[in-house]
């Protein structure tokens, strides 16, 4: 196959930061995707109605004109959240879900929550008015090992969230092991997961290939060969409640080359262009269209995008880096050959 054409997907797990970087990531989510939630983890986070509405404005002031590209926005949960936060939220009809960071889990993060029972009024407003809940699936406990920090979070916060809140709409947010993939595979048809390209494509020796290569790491952490297969497959099976998330995040090459560098890997160059090459490594271009275009929009109860996207089976070449203010933005796989290219 050298040509696939399908449904315009959408990304549902997407970091765009803010201010004037902003020129130059939303340009390359917008140049495939038709919608992406927006995650709220900024400084200060975007906590209420009012300030995801601004940056909403701030996102598509810097929308190209012949993109049809909607950012649909989400609530940074803390410890304080009002309930009626959600309604506002909901009646706002721009505010899609509200995220979940454990405090201290990952970039910006500070503002996470430090116990869940904190948010249990919180959820019980969302579960009444169908918001979902967006989990970053990892434990902080500093005893618990960082490679397993998702399947301990499935097993000690996850399970007994869902016991006490049986119809609450929840996505585990780029999942990475094969215990994830197993309890989403076998959980009520509410519970979803997304998925990121490099999760799909690479185990965690990618980071330390002849070094360590810090634009390999991310949070959660690349796993073993085993965990990337099992996302393979799970990927490749057509379960629906699998579905395309980039956690795409743009850190300058300063914050991810110093002796402690940040979290996250920049794909929205690419982002479809990896997908393709990973379902096509999977021997399942034909799932491609479902997990991209369809299952996340059935999810959160939106229509499916009516335009087409085209991917062409012609090689071409990543950037060194693109302008980040004025610093340097190093995409994932910078100056590496592609094999499938947006038409």
């Amino acid at each position: 196959m050298d040509k696939l054409t399908i449904t315009q997907p959408d990304d549902w797990h997407l970091h765009v930061r803010d201010a004037e970087v902003l020129k130059t990531v939303v340009p390359h989510s917008a140049r495939c995707f038709g919608r992406a939630i927006i995650m709220p983890n900024l400084k200060p986070p975007v906590t209420t109605t009012t300030q995801a509405l601004a940056y909403r404005q701030r996102i598509q002031a810097v929308t190209p004109e012949n993109r049809n590209f909607q950012a649909l926005m989400t609530l940074y949960l803390t410890d304080n959240t009002d309930p009626q936060e959600i309604q506002k939220a909901k009646d706002s009809t721009a505010i899609h879900a509200v995220k979940y960071y454990p405090a201290g889990a990952t970039t910006n993060s500070d503002s996470g929550v430090t116990d869940l029972s904190k948010t249990y009024a919180v959820l019980e407003a969302m579960q009444t008015l169908g918001m979902p809940l967006l989990l970053h699936g990892e434990v902080t406990d500093s005893q618990v090992d960082v490679f397993d920090r998702e399947a301990v979070f499935i097993d000690k916060i996850l399970i007994p969230l869902i016991k006490r809140f049986p119809s609450l709409k929840i996505v585990l947010e780029h999942i990475t092991t094969r215990q994830a993939a197993e309890f989403i595979g076998a959980a009520p048809e509410h519970i979803a997961a997304t998925i990121t390209p490099q999760h799909l494509l690479y185990n965690r020796n990618e980071i330390f290939k002849g070094g360590i290569r810090p634009h390999y790491f991310c949070l959660p952490v690349l796993k073993r060969e085993q965990h990337r297969q099992a996302l393979l497959d799970a990927v490749s099976s057509g379960n629906r409640k699998f579905f395309l998330g980039t956690d795409s995040a743009p850190h300058s090459q300063a914050n991810k080359e110093n002796a402690c560098g940040c979290a996250g890997i920049y794909s929205a160059h690419a982002a479809i262009e990896f997908y393709a090459e990973a379902f096509e490594q999977a021997g399942a271009l034909d799932k491609l269209e479902g997990f991209a275009s369809f299952y996340g929009a059935d999810f959160y109860g939106l229509p499916r995008n009516t335009s087409k996207i085209t991917l062409l089976k012609q090689a071409w070449t990543i950037p060194d880096y693109y302008h980040f203010n004025d610093e340097k933005l190093i995409p994932l796989n910078a100056n590496q050959t592609m094999r499938w290219q947006l038409g």
